[in-house]
């Protein structure tokens, strides 16, 4: 899979799990709405770094957990 898609993924997935809503997520991190929604609908096929950052500061995660998850291992992810 695209890592796109993974990033997606991941949030939507982080998302669930904290019984969070997208506002809920862009009001904490100060992030607009459609930047998020952009990246879940897969259509920001350029997400900055400093964008997951505030991302996984909303989940209480550093960068490195927010990426420590199945969907961004090796074999998972054409990145070509």
């Amino acid at each position: 899979m695209k890592l796109q898609r993974a990033i997606a993924l991941r949030i939507s997935n982080l998302l669930i799990k904290n019984k969070m809503s997208r506002y809920a997520l862009c009001k904490k991190v100060l992030l607009p709405e459609q930047t998020l929604k952009n990246i879940i609908d897969e259509r920001n096929g350029d997400i900055k770094l400093t964008t997951i950052a505030k991302l996984a500061e909303g989940f209480n995660l550093s960068i490195e957990q927010f990426f420590s998850d199945d969907l961004f291992k090796k074999e998972n992810l054409d990145l070509y």
